[in-house]
């Protein structure tokens, strides 16, 4: 079983038991876990369904259970149920596919039936005063055949800036329909406590743009549609099954991943505060940045990884019935850790970790629940797995 760090609110007590117990590595839990449901005797097979896309990075789910997948370098596909035939959907913008960036995740709107609106993340290159500059942004477009329609950019990360890493850019529709997107600091630290910039933050939008009105109240040089801050670089995004709450995971900097419930208003600590250490600091307790414990200025995280970042991206919790010894558990994929992570919860705690199919070697970039209870995984690699038994 792994270790993990499991309620960072007693994190004083974590950091004495740091050299016992690692986050990521062997050890004893950290905290009383509830007994797990039974184990049905076949095994979990995971299965490829395609090798051959390009630097895949969101999956989105038709009600017909045709699956959208974008890939990096800007283009989208359309696969049918079962992966054999694949589609190439024309209309998008121009995409910045530098770095880090690209066409990056995709959704669907709640009522697609009726309003087929596909909604999708990507970074944005700059004009005229911001050329050579990028930024975060979100578009949606009425998805007719194989073509894109009527597209409309409905948000742009502000400001935009040079250099191509920490976009965030996972999307979420909350159980209002109101759509929370993910958006990282870029690289840049400071941006993600300044409100005046969306940099480092979680905004929550109307399906077409506008502004909730129910979205937190940060004072008059807020930039609007700000929920959250203080973030990372969050690329993983899950609303909770039962509370609605949206989840989210960080990459940290030298450790110091962090699972998150971003809450309106909720200021989560970066640059400021980080179980993990700068990049060429000696790694162990006493290059945690700020002292490494959130409270009281900021929130806690609910789960880290220290003291080897795993750099998590994608986030789904499990509700099906293929699986029901892991209903209501929380599955992350990652990059650097190169494992699909398993997170058994009791309540908002966490209280089991395991890293599933690290022989494999894979960056697990996405994760998604099939219409059957099948768990859909993509890799950097250009692999479409599917986890069933």
């Amino acid at each position: 079983m792994a270790c993990f760090c499991a309620n960072p609110m007693l994190a004083t007590a974590a950091l004495l038991l740091m050299s016992l117990c690692a986050c990521g590595g062997g050890g004893s839990e950290a905290a009383a876990a509830p007994a797990p449901n039974p184990v049905p005797a076949s095994a979990p097979q995971l299965g490829t369904l395609r090798s051959d896309l390009a630097s895949p990075w969101g999956l989105a789910l038709l009600p017909d259970g045709q699956m959208l997948v974008t890939q990096r370098g800007g283009s989208l596909l359309r696969l049918s149920a079962d992966a054999q035939r694949k589609t190439e959907i024309v209309g998008l913008p121009k995409v910045d596919a530098a770095g880090q960036g690209g066409l990056l995740d995709i959704a669907i709107d709640p009522d697609f039936a009726s309003a087929p609106w596909v909604y999708f993340s990507y970074s944005e290159p700059g004009s005229g005063a911001e050329a050579g500059r990028s930024g975060t942004a979100l578009a949606r477009a009425r998805l007719v055949g194989e073509s894109l329609q009527e597209l409309q950019v409905i948000f742009r990360q502000s400001p935009k800036v040079s250099g191509g890493g920490h976009y965030g850019s996972r999307l979420a529709f909350a159980r209002d329909k109101t759509l929370f997107i993910t958006l990282g600091e870029r690289q840049l630290g400071s941006p993600a406590q300044d409100l005046a910039q969306t940099l480092g933050k979680v905004v929550r939008v109307q399906r077409d743009g506008s502004l909730p009105a129910d979205n937190p109240q940060l004072g008059a040089t807020a930039r609007p549609g700000i929920w959250s801050l203080g973030h990372r670089n969050p690329q993983g995004a899950a609303l909770h099954p039962d509370t609605g709450e949206l989840w989210v995971s960080e990459h940290g900097p030298q450790g110091g991943d962090e699972i998150n419930i971003a809450r309106a208003g909720a200021n989560y600590g970066w640059p400021n505060k980080s179980y993990g250490c700068n990049y060429g600091d000696p790694v162990g307790d006493a290059c945690r940045i700020g002292g490494g414990v959130h409270a009281p200025s900021y929130v806690e995280p609910l789960s880290i990884w220290v003291p080897t970042s795993i750099a998590p991206a994608g986030l789904a919790f499990y509700t099906g019935s293929m699986f029901p010894e892991w209903r209501g558990q929380l599955f992350s994929g990652a990059l650097a850790g190169q494992a699909l992570w398993r997170l058994r919860l009791n309540g908002n705690s966490v209280v089991e970790r395991e890293a599933m199919f690290g022989q494999l070697g894979e960056r697990f970039r996405d994760v998604r629940q099939a219409p059957d209870g099948a768990m859909l995984l993509l890799t950097d690699s250009g692999k479409l797995l599917r986890l069933a038994r």
